[in-house]
């Protein structure tokens, strides 16, 4: 596509000269019927025109694959497809809500009428809320029964303020270009219907597949959006990563879909560590930390950044494969906190003091925590898996595991006398 913009661009340019040339009021009154936008606006896009496009490239307007990959090495996603971009290199600067289309005007009054419609039902609740809570506890039937109603009062409201905007043409545009404010209900409602429709259901098909479920745990039902980095890649659910990559702690991205703030605690469990002596596998906890908050607008979590004084119980330990050892399932659990009620970290940290055969389950049950977010990847030996053993002081880093071969059936000794 970059080679087809390189080669058609001048007989763009030189062909809209000639159409600016040659009308020169038609193009005028289009420009003035939809121009809405200040003079220090037109001054600043004047200024970054000035600079050449390839050094500082627009994430809107970018179209190159070079180009593209130079944003997302800044961090910087480019907005929309690229189809999208390519339109919007040509096309007038109209605002989106001034499309000279009749039946799109007509369309967003219906839907603005509607709107008036729900913050009118809106308002009314909120009136309702506060008339319960200034109602005393004895007039409103006890503490638990006003409690019931002030929470189903307030779901109420939520869901209406998703139905204000969830037809806004304006919000979805919004949402689409990832530009939604994670602290409004509407955009976490979208992003959370997004994320059920593809990833989660991916998701939960690697933790059950791959038997996660019910090993490490017996149950999980995932309601926050876990990403997985190692250094600069992400991993997704079930895939091996390097062994020299995973020397490092992971970072993660937990979108919460809620408003508040939850208190979280995050486990990395190997549930295959080989036993020779049982011939089976044992568990190990390779990480683990409590206390850690998350919230719908503050979603990043670095492992290796987490507070050793209050938060890190079990510091991380890379992992490792034994040569002949099949692969080794990681799991990472988003574990929410009762209540969302921080832990005793002391009391933690010096009760759970060992690695090995430290079941996940126990813990859960220990200290009440409730699975709501998972993750998964694999390792297994490679060409620098031994480096790794060496440097984490693996016990066993020479030793080779092999298949026990089956015993053969006893020899029969055929009777000579049948075959005379």
């Amino acid at each position: 596509m970059a080679h087809c913009e390189r080669a058609s661009k001048p007989l763009l340019q030189c062909l809209q000269k000639t159409y600016t040339k040659g009308l020169p009021g038609l193009q005028l009154q289009s420009t003035r019927a939809f121009q809405t936008t200040a003079r220090a606006r037109e001054e600043a896009q004047a200024e970054a025109a000035s600079v050449p496009f390839h050094k500082a490239p627009d994430p809107s307007l970018v179209s190159s694959p070079r180009l593209e990959r130079r944003l997302l090495r800044q961090g910087i996603s480019p907005i929309g497809s690229r189809r999208r971009r390519v339109a919007l290199q040509d096309s007038p600067n109209i605002p989106f809500e001034q499309l000279p289309y009749q039946c799109f005007q007509d369309a967003r009054k219906v839907l603005l009428q509607d709107r008036e419609e729900k913050l009118r039902d809106i308002t009314a609740m909120s009136e309702k809320i506060a008339r319960l809570q200034a109602t005393p506890v004895e007039k409103a039937g006890g503490e638990q029964v006003k409690k019931s109603k002030l929470r189903a009062m307030e779901l109420h409201v939520e869901h209406l303020k998703i139905l204000a905007d969830s037809n806004d043409p304006l919000v979805k545009k919004t949402f689409e270009d990832g530009q939604g404010d994670m602290s409004k209900p509407i955009y976490r409602f979208l992003a959370d219907r997004k994320w059920r429709e593809y990833r989660r259901k991916i998701l939960v098909q690697r933790i059950t597949q791959m038997k996660v479920i019910p090993d490490v745990l017996p149950h999980c039902d995932p309601i926050v959006d876990t990403k997985l980095y190692f250094g600069r890649s992400q991993v997704q659910p079930g895939e091996f990563v390097d062994s020299k990559l995973s020397t490092a702690a992971p970072k993660m991205d937990v979108q919460l879909f809620e408003g508040g703030e939850k208190l979280v605690t995050i486990a990395v469990v190997d549930s295959d560590v080989p036993n020779v002596e049982t011939d089976g596998f044992d568990y190990k906890m390779h990480y683990l930390a409590v206390n850690v908050p998350i919230s719908a607008t503050s979603t990043k979590v670095d492992l290796a950044q987490l507070s050793a004084e209050a938060q890190v119980v079990l510091p991380w330990v890379p992992p490792v494969a034994q040569k002949g050892s099949p692969y080794h399932r990681l799991s990472v659990f988003i574990l929410e906190q009762k209540d969302s009620q921080p832990l005793d970290f002391a009391a933690v940290k010096a009760k759970e003091t060992e690695r090995d055969n430290l079941l996940l389950r126990t813990l859960q049950a220990r200290y009440h925590l409730k699975a709501i977010g998972a993750h998964l990847f694999r390792t297994e030996w490679d060409a620098s898996m031994y480096e790794v053993m060496k440097q984490v002081g693996f016990a066993d880093a020479d030793m080779e595991l092999r298949r026990k071969k089956s015993e053969r059936l006893p020899y029969k000794r055929r009777n000579p006398s049948t075959f005379r």
